[in-house]
């Protein structure tokens, strides 16, 4: 469970990141879920919900993503959001406490 002040420092360093995933609609394939070795090697990734054909809105894409991989998500805005999973050996990003 991430704080406030996580959150906070997490959207900042998110605002330089690609979107890398991008639900469409197909909604949740497996190829989506595949992002879960996306995340191990990045931590954190942005994706983004073709809210004209998706069956899903962002919020429900991105808390089945983050269920499904285990991850955290950081935000949702609009058609974007974005998730965090801690790297289990050498974590590059540091939270703060």
């Amino acid at each position: 469970m991430l704080t406030s002040k996580q959150r906070a420092y997490l959207r900042s360093l998110a605002v330089n990141e690609d979107t890398i995933l991008m639900v469409g609609k197909s909604g949740m394939s497996p190829e989506v879920i595949k992002q879960r070795t996306t995340l191990e090697k990045r931590e954190l990734i942005k994706g983004r919900v073709l809210v004209e054909t998706s069956p899903l809105s962002p919020r429900e894409a991105a808390e089945d993503i983050a269920r499904q991989t285990g991850s955290d998500v950081v935000q949702v805005i609009g058609s974007k959001f974005v998730l965090y999973r801690k790297k289990k050996k050498d974590p590059k990003i540091v939270l703060p406490r």
